[in-house]
């Protein structure tokens, strides 16, 4: 017997083929021409024997599928079982697609099933053609759905009631529930259904461990099945005599509730599971009225499409976390009695679906994480970019083919670093400018938007670090006055003045180099963690105000890095502290990932301790403050003969490392 097959290079049809191939005649296949290298290496990695897959050429969108006449004629009289597969199975599609490809497809499918005289029209159909039916829904049931405004859900049901209603030919038609990967090999084509949270599941597992409970929804009954079972269940059914003219729902006849299948694949992915589910009927004495009005409010209205971007969850799919219906599927069962065929436990397969998930589609997977790709001919800017982090800075960035931009006060050392990197390859501006002197801070402001047009990305990493406790400050208030102007005021100056072309292209992005201090509150820091504290705030507020204009500030709290600027310090010289190239780590991982923050593990859990506890933090920073004395340059002296760190101070600036002491 010969088959004829639409959708053959599709999910579902693939594996439907493998199966159709195990048995005897030729299974044709109706295939786009742009499509043909498609069917080519699908049956290569398939292990389809070609000799026996007929390519007809054809169009779903075309009358009759787009097959000539000469085709017709030749299948006419040879094709039993005509299965039609092909449809758009995407929430996201426009409804013009959904309707073009499920609707009018299936019309051209029915026409050219009945111009070939094919014997059985076999219809792949959804259990989504049901709606959001409230109940049970039977197989024998179809004129009962409701809920259909959805267009996916709409044109599955209109698709369906072509094949009901045409006369020309006998049917059958299988109801699927959500397709998902094979049982086997995890082998899914895109994301959908569940899939799509899988993001937010890997989200939690980077921020959590997984025994940390947390906080989800119970949901509705989500009716999930893998594509091997399908496949197989719609090969058996279709061969088995006196069916035509029924429907068969290939769903799960013990279907779990969204929180249960969200903590199965929580499991597979290592992720905390949802220890606390929500049950949305808790909120049915809230007026339909009252929810759409909340629902409506710009502010929630952002923050959910923002939590929907950043997770990948199209909007479309929250509906189906309250799911209604469930699925009778007895006449499916008792077609498939005795085949062996039935839908597997999810539980011994979910985390085949994740390991393939994360090993080929994770979107995170498709991201040019690479800095070439971020800033590649964009103009970066980079204050202190003589020495240090500055400087190792500019280097990745101008090796990268950034149009770099480096700023210092010193011109010798500026224009050495420059050259070098220019001899390197590398598009390389230098401006000499004291960022402490506002007036100086709008001349360089001036010059490189009359010479670079508008700048991309800032990166605030010049300053000035005091190490003095305040005792010793009394009279030098001039230490707060010059660290505030360079560190905050004139980093400040930059941002704004940069800013309005940033907002104008709608694209721009901020990197402040902050400290560890500000989140550990270093004593004999004062007057810098302030400073510093202060660009911090400034950055925070200005995130809310520009985030929708295409603006990310990003915050640095670097810890100690080994620069010339803790020199003074000869302490520093025996505790653990980043190399400059390590900081520049820090910063271009800023660059490609466009965070609000970026810390270390002690200085967010210093920051946490703070919090919760601020007595007691307060006599550690005290026990350090009593441990690691004024430097002899801090008390007014030249620094010479300064004693060497005690095994006490080298294990304490160990144990808090990074932090400044």
């Amino acid at each position: 017997m010969d088959y004829f097959v639409t959708g053959a290079t599709g999910f579902i049809g693939r594996f439907l083929v493998s199966n159709l191939l195990k048995r005897k005649g030729t299974v044709h296949v109706l295939v786009r021409r742009q499509s043909r290298k498609k069917l080519d290496e699908i049956g290569r990695r398939m292990g389809w024997d070609m000799k026996r897959v007929v390519v007809v050429q054809g169009d779903m969108g075309k009358p009759g599928c787009g097959v000539s006449a000469a085709q017709r004629k030749a299948l006419t009289g040879k094709v039993r079982h005509f299965f039609h597969l092909a449809a758009i199975y995407d929430l996201t599609a426009s409804p013009e697609a959904q309707r073009e490809a499920n609707v009018e497809g299936t019309r051209h499918a029915l026409d050219l099933a009945a111009a070939i005289k094919a014997g059985c029209f076999h219809h792949t159909s959804s259990i989504a053609a049901a709606g959001l039916y409230p109940g049970v829904f039977r197989e024998d049931m179809f004129d009962e759905a409701e809920g259909l405004d959805d267009p996916y859900l709409r044109t599955k049901h209109e698709s369906e009631g072509l094949v009901r209603a045409d006369k020309r030919v006998k049917w059958r038609i299988y109801r699927p529930g959500i397709v998902v990967g094979h049982s086997k090999t995890g082998e899914i084509d895109k994301i959908d259904g569940p899939y799509y949270f899988f993001t937010l599941l890997k989200k939690m597992r980077q921020m959590l461990p997984p025994w940390v409970p947390t906080l989800g929804v119970e949901g509705g009954r989500i009716n999930m099945v893998p594509v091997d079972f399908v496949a197989d269940a719609m090969d058996h059914i279709a061969h088995k005599p006196k069916l035509d003219g029924h429907c068969f729902h290939l769903t799960d006849p013990e279907p779990q509730r969204v929180g249960e299948v969200l903590n199965l694949f929580a499991r597979a992915g290592h992720a905390p599971e949802m220890t606390m589910r929500i049950d949305a009927r808790m909120f049915a004495f809230v007026p339909g009225s009252v929810r759409m009005a909340v629902g409506s409010l710009p502010p929630v209205r952002r923050f959910v499409g923002m939590l929907l971007r950043d997770f990948r969850i199209p909007k479309q799919a929250l509906r189906f976390v309250t799911y209604p219906t469930r699925f009778d599927n007895r006449d499916a069962e008792r077609a498939l009695k005795g085949s062996g065929i039935a839908v597997p436990r999810l539980e011994d397969y979910a985390w085949r679906l994740w390991d393939y998930w994360e090993r080929q589609l994770d979107p995170d997977l498709f991201i040019d994480r690479t800095l070439k790709g971020k800033v590649r001919n964009k103009v970066v800017v980079i204050t202190g970019g003589s020495s240090g982090i500055g400087l190792a800075t500019a280097q990745r960035v101008a090796e990268a083919g950034a149009v770099t931009v480096i700023v210092a006060r010193g011109e010798e050392e500026l224009f050495k670093a420059r050259d070098a990197m220019k001899a390197a390859g590398g598009k390389v501006f230098a401006y000499t400018a004291d960022l402490s002197d506002m007036a100086d801070c709008d001349r360089l402001v001036g010059q490189v938007l009359d010479e670079h047009g508008h700048v991309d990305i800032l990166v605030n990493n010049a300053g000035r670090s005091i190490r003095r406790s305040i005792e010793l400050s009394y009279d030098r208030f001039h230490d707060f006055e010059r660290t505030m102007q360079l560190n905050y005021f004139g980093s400040l100056r930059l941002i704004m003045g940069f800013m309005p072309k940033m907002t104008e292209k709608r694209r721009g992005h901020i990197i402040n180099i902050s400290s560890i201090g500000v989140l550990a509150n270093s004593p004999r820091f004062s007057a810098y963690v302030a400073s510093k504290a202060a660009l911090d705030a400034f950055s925070r507020c200005a995130q809310g105000e520009l985030s929708g204009k295409g603006i990310a500030f990003t915050t640095i709290n670097m810890p100690l890095v080994k620069t010339p600027m803790i020199a003074p310090t000869k302490m520093y010289d025996s505790v653990p502290t980043l190399t400059p190239e390590e900081a520049a780590d820090l910063v271009v991982k800023g660059i490609i990932e466009r965070p609000s923050r970026i810390a270390t593990r002690l200085g967010i859990f210093a920051a946490v301790i703070n919090a919760l506890a601020p007595k007691a933090y307060e006599v550690v920073m005290n026990t350090a403050f009593e441990l690691f004395p004024d430097s002899a340059a801090a008390k007014g002296g030249d620094g010479a003969g300064s004693v060497q760190p005690s095994n006490e101070q080298i294990a304490f600036a160990s144990l808090m490392r990074g932090v400044h002491w």
